[in-house]
């Protein structure tokens, strides 16, 4: 046994002040995406306002059924809403576009990837509201490098 003492946990970027280095949980993730979110350039974020951003542990069945995705930790965030490109003037109501991030698939990707946490949250953000402005994969790559 020794008596030296461990140094003092630094968290990742976006993460609690007391976060500990157990698994992050959804408001820990939150701050991740949010801190995403405040990175991106100036132009998209009026355009963002109003996108709703949760966390949830997996995508339920009748989610993952509609994707055609056979297993819960093949999703880390999904997209819902109608696309900026898609909408008209004439459309009204409805409920408001929707970013998910799923938690526990997003931490298996992190510990199988070894990359870090905060940025792979930003990454799965990105792509899903890069779908809210129907980007293509490039237009979100290029938008993630703007980030």
């Amino acid at each position: 046994m020794s008596d030296k003492t461990a140094p003092p946990i630094t968290p990742l970027a976006g993460l609690p002040a007391g976060w500990t280095g157990a698994a992050p949980d959804a408001d820990a993730l939150f701050a991740m995406a949010q801190t995403a979110l405040d990175a991106l350039p100036e132009v998209f974020r009026p355009h963002i306002e109003g996108v709703v951003i949760a966390i949830e542990e997996f995508a339920d069945d009748e989610v993952l059924k509609s994707l055609d995705i056979e297993h819960p930790y093949d999703l880390t965030g999904l997209y819902e809403g109608r696309p900026l490109t898609e909408r008209s003037i004439e459309q009204s109501g409805g409920m408001p576009d929707r970013v998910t991030l799923y938690r526990i698939p997003i931490l298996v990707e992190w510990i199988e990837g070894g990359e870090r946490l905060d940025w792979l949250v930003r990454h799965v953000l990105i792509h899903e509201i890069g779908h809210h402005f129907g980007f293509s994969d490039d237009d979100m790559h290029a938008l993630e490098d703007m980030a």
